[in-house]
């Protein structure tokens, strides 16, 4: 099934009638609004939709709009017999009805709408806010992906005031536009008066009506005095008022939007982008988001017919920049958010706790299962995450081996080339020179890089390919596995751990013959995220932390912390977790992939299921100790303002919650199945103390998928890993982040298949363009994504 968004026609303004709750008079408003738009504004055309319907066909409320409306049209799409909540009425049904086939409905009958003609839509949901649907699911939930303006219909009875304002909170949270808030006002208990100051003050009119008749003795009688009631009551200013808003709404609606682009390129200075190369045509608007998917508009694609929607919907994928793990929009999210902000607001962390923060702390420390890490530090994002953790790496280093660099010892990090921990001016320094850094006026690269063998799937082969020939000499071009599980068995490839151990020994050694002081050694695990997603042999990262710690302690000339396994040896190992942690990869922490328990880990991105930004890094007691002494200027005298803010902290915790659930219940296991195939680690444990683990590599892409594109006669190499899918594509002027092979790909997957609607927004690293899922996404988004990137490929 397509995947369908927003709705945002030229000439079709819509409004979705909400209630406060049940029995507040909906279809009566909807009924008076449609009269009053068909007397407006008599060149439209009105429709009534009911997309849900429970109770006799001949009391179904699309009848009511057609008995008392006129010119108008009126339908209902689900009708359920029995007059119960939808959720038990579809109990009946033959197949089960989801949220998705429903929004796909009421979307084409809303498109069937639009044309060259003007037009309004009312759409009038079923009880309130926060009733059923069919699938269980409340409705504000169901009709977000809609997102349509929104109606409030308030409840003047005992208790209204209250029910009113949460359904409307409801609405506000889940990013609704809430244009009016209507009720019948002339009750005892003077509704109101009340919800029209409260709603005043945040911007929304609050208008009333007179109440419709009392019922009569009659079914005649009753229908005279509605018809009665209707024509008189049509012309209320109230009506009057609404019908300008839902209009003006609209037109400032499309004119803020198309807008966007041009305001962005007049007053925006966009990150990582040539800026000689943008113009308000190449700038994408993002009206909102649910899911995995943006709601867009593009200068480039205006609409050139009347009944097409301007909105697009587009995949996000690039996972927000790969911080969006249970989709856009997420009303759990949201609302844990809202309470921690309604409990603590923003609370300086200086020598103070709060639940959210410890709670983090422990959920964490306990997660990565690494017994080395006893310590949580905070930060808000992965760059300054990993700013700390180097200083932290370095001092511990430097007080163990009397470096001092006021004495002028300069100490350094060992990393691998390609690396990317973040573009403050101490993280930029830990990376080899690239287009991020080498022309920044203060780089200088403190540091040596190793350059390592890569994995991929080339012809449908896993294979472990040489970076030159450095390594071709002693290991050969490439050596081929039958599955990604093998190429992770690292004690049973025994021969090229042999190989990679000479070669990292000799080159350790002669770095420090030559007198240099390393302070860190610093890797991310499996995967170099903003180098190119670059896939590292996990034997070679494992090789390097091992020797490093061996060896280290006896050129460097102390032995401290030798015999205790929880203490640092020979170097302080940094892993940079921030992009591959948590679950990205399948599992909680990216260094159980490598066999490898590091002093010190950085965790960000998926933290809060990219909804705030937050970082922590993880350290050792040992680490910790360091800073130890009677001296201020001793301590880790680094901070912000925002450290451990109390929603942040108490969003990531219910987010680490959600995917440690997806993981423990099943979520996935359709995703491990089609992998399957590919075997099963069976891991023993290693001299850095890692437990045996029999779980799989698996993806969210599916294998067949993967397999295929490595045949395509463009690709030169594909793999997949958990969330993440990155094809290289070939380029005869030469790999690397100033490629420009990826953007034709790119683009084509942003301007989509004509007559389809449903885009996909993506980045590329040079010749890589990668794509990522949130960890909620569904096999059939997958597979849809997956048709456009083949599609797009021809």
């Amino acid at each position: 099934m397509r995947q369908v968004g927003s709705t945002l026609w030229p000439k079709l303004r819509a409004v979705q009638v909400y209630g406060a709750n049940t029995g507040v008079g909906k279809t009566v408003v909807s009924t008076l609004l449609c009269k009053a738009l068909r007397r407006r504004l008599p060149d439209f055309n009105v429709h009534y939709l009911k997309p849900i319907s429970t109770g006799p066909l001949d009391e179904a409320d699309n009848r009511h709009l057609s008995r008392f409306s006129d010119n108008i049209t009126s339908k209902t799409l689900l009708q359920f017999d029995e007059p119960v909540s939808p959720h038990i009425a579809a109990r009946s049904a033959k197949e089960p009805i989801d949220d998705r086939s429903i929004i796909a409905r009421v979307y084409d009958e809303i498109h069937s709408y639009a044309n060259d003609q003007d037009a309004v839509a009312v759409v009038e949901t079923a009880g309130g806010v926060l009733s059923p649907a069919p699938s269980g699911s409340v409705q504000a939930d169901l009709y977000r992906t809609l997102r349509l303006p929104a109606l409030l219909v308030g409840d003047h009875r005992l208790g209204g005031i209250g029910s009113t304002i949460s359904s409307w909170e409801s609405l506000h949270l889940r990013g609704y536009d809430v244009g009016n808030v209507l009720l019948f006002g002339e009750s005892y208990y003077d509704n109101y008066t009340y919800l029209k100051d409260y709603f005043a003050e945040r911007g929304i009119p609050t208008l009333s009506l007179p109440p419709p008749p009392d019922q009569a003795a009659t079914l005649e009688e009753d229908e005279k005095a509605m018809l009665q009631y209707y024509d008189a009551t049509a012309n209320h200013q109230s009506l009057s008022s609404v019908v300008s808003q839902i209009i003006d709404a609209h037109d400032s609606r499309l004119k803020r939007l198309t807008s966007l682009p041009e305001r962005a390129n007049d007053s925006i200075w966009h990150p990582f982008m040539q800026h000689t190369e943008r113009n308000k045509q190449n700038i994408l608007a993002i009206d909102s988001a649910y899911g995995d998917f943006f709601q867009t508009y593009s200068a480039a694609s205006t609409p050139t017919s009347k009944d097409q929607n301007i909105l697009n919907p587009a995949f996000d994928g690039s996972a927000s920049w790969w911080t969006q793990g249970l989709g856009h929009g997420n009303p759990d999210l949201a609302l844990v958010a809202a309470h921690a902000a309604g409990r603590y607001g923003h609370v300086m962390f200086a020598s103070a706790a709060h639940e959210p923060a410890i709670s983090l702390a422990e959920r964490l420390l306990s997660g990565v299962e690494n017994p080395r890490l006893t310590r949580c530090f905070y930060t808000d994002n992965g760059s300054t995450g990993m700013e700390v953790a180097v200083k932290m790496g370095l001092k511990a280093a430097s007080k163990r081996y009397g470096w001092d660099s006021n004495t002028g010892d300069n100490v350094e990090i060992l990393g691998l080339k390609g690396s990317y921990h973040g573009d403050t001016i101490g993280t930029m320094d830990c990376s080899d020179p690239s287009a991020y850094n080498k022309k920044v006026e203060w780089y200088q690269g403190r540091g040596h890089w190793f350059d390592f063998p890569t994995v991929k799937m080339t012809q449908g082969r896993w294979v472990v390919e040489a970076p030159g020939a450095e390594f071709e000499n002693d290991f050969g071009a490439r050596r081929e596995f039958d599955s990604l599980d093998d190429i992770f068995a690292l004690e049973s490839r025994t021969s090229d751990a042999q190989k990679y151990e000479k070669y990292v020994r000799q080159t350790l050694e002669e770095l420090t013959a030559q007198g240099r002081k390393f302070g860190a050694l610093i890797m991310e695990p499996v995967i170099l995220g903003a180098g190119g997603m670059l896939f590292a042999d996990p034997l070679f990262q494992h090789t390097l932390a091992r020797v490093a710690r061996e060896i280290l302690p006896d050129i460097y000339g102390s032995n401290a912390g030798a015999g205790d396994n929880l203490a640092w040896q020979g170097i302080p190992l940094l892993h940079d977790e921030v992009f591959t942690g948590l679950y990205r990869l399948g599992h909680f922490s990216s260094s159980s992939l490598v066999q490898i328990q590091p002093d010190i880990s950085v965790h960000a991105k998926l933290l809060t299921g990219g909804l705030l930004p937050l970082c922590t890094t993880l350290a050792s007691e040992s680490i910790y100790e360091a800073f130890l002494s009677p001296e201020k200027s001793d301590a880790l005298l680094h901070g912000h303002s925002y450290t451990a803010h109390a929603v942040g902290c108490e969003v990531a915790n219910y987010s680490l919650d959600t995917m440690q659930k997806l993981d423990q219940e099943g979520a996935w296991s359709e995703y491990k199945k089609d992998w399957q195939g590919e075997g099963v680690i069976d891991t023993v444990s290693h001299a850095l103390g890692v437990k045996a683990q029999k779980d799989k590599l698996w993806s969210m892409w599916s294998s067949s998928f993967v397999s295929t594109l490595s045949y395509h006669k463009n690709v030169e190499s594909v793999f997949a890993i958990g969330s993440v899918l990155a094809i290289s594509l070939k380029d005869p002027a030469g790999s690397g982040y100033t490629s420009t092979a990826g953007t034709g790909l790119r683009d084509a997957l942003l301007r989509g298949k004509e007559g389809v609607e449903g885009v996909i927004h993506s980045r590329v690293l040079g010749n890589v363009l990668y794509l990522m899922a949130s960890m909620t996404a569904t096999k059939e988004t997958l597979a849809e994504i997956e048709r456009k990137v083949a599609d797009a490929m021809k």
